[in-house]
Order: C-alpha cells, then structure tokens, then sequence
C-alpha cells in the first residue's frame, strides 16, 4: 500500500463539485468510480454540504476523502482528492477553477454599464491575451504563423 501512496499520478483530483446555497448540484465532475451511481453521488455531495456550509475552514476529511472549499456568496466550490493527497495541490486545482471562473464572468458580473461597454468593445488586436476568447488566440497564432513562413 505504501508503494502505491508515493507513485506518482495524473489522478490527483477525485471530483470537481459546484453547489448551490442549498447544497444542491449546480456542476459535479467524478474522476473515478469511487461513487459509481447519481444516488451515491448526489448523497455525498448532501453530506459534504452539511458537514462544511458553516464553517470557516477551507479543508475537511470526509468518509476517508480530502475535501478542499471554498464559498463565495451563494456558492461551494469542491476539490475532492484521497485522503493521501496533498492538501496544497487539490488547493493549488480550487484556487485555479475559482480564479478562472471569475475572470470569465467578471463581464457578466460587471456592474457598471461604461465597463461592460469598453471590454465588449474592444477589438481583436487591442485585448490583451489573457482576456481574449481560445478562438481569438488560435486565430491570432495562426495569422503569425503565416506572416512568419511568408517572409
């Protein structure tokens, strides 16, 4: 068992859970068969939700599991890995999926109309690459790519 517990993995991450403010599924992702059926699934994450929804630390060990949240407003977000993981590593995956999805939404979630206005704006060339779309960096590449082989 010990020989399995240091060989390194690609599986680090069990689950990836977004729930409401009622603990109920929004997004899950399972990485493996540890809860094989939506039932399973669906009873666990209940039980996550009740067990972590009022505390205020970011990490739980739960039914052999390591659990890394966070909560922002009306929203729990999971990290689920085994219970020899590296907490910092499954912190490292949360901090990176709720960094991300804030960025994307931050338009959405923008409350000032003038904002909305000038990032919706913008064009191509004057976006910087961290808030352009995949298809506008592929398309860019791409448009590099072919002035560098023409020259």
């Amino acid at each position: 068992m010990d020989a399995l517990i240091l060989e390194p993995s690609l599986y680090t991450v069990k689950a990836v859970l977004i729930l409401d403010n009622d603990g109920e599924r929004l997004f899950a992702k399972y990485y493996d068969d540890t809860y094989p059926t939506v039932k399973e699934q669906k009873a666990f994450e209940k039980n996550i939700f009740n067990k972590t929804h009022r505390t205020d630390s970011e990490i739980a060990l739960l039914e052999g599991l390591t659990v890394v949240y966070k909560s922002n407003i009306d929203l729990y977000f999971y990290v689920i890995g085994s219970s020899h993981e590296n907490e910092l590593m499954l912190m490292a995956v949360l901090n990176c999926l709720f960094d991300s999805l804030s960025q994307m939404l931050r338009v959405i979630l923008e409350s000032d109309p003038q904002q909305v206005v000038h990032r919706v704006a913008l064009r191509g060339d004057d976006v910087p690459l961290t808030e352009q779309t995949m298809s506008q960096v592929l398309q860019s590449a791409k448009e590099q790519i072919k002035w560098s082989l023409l020259r």
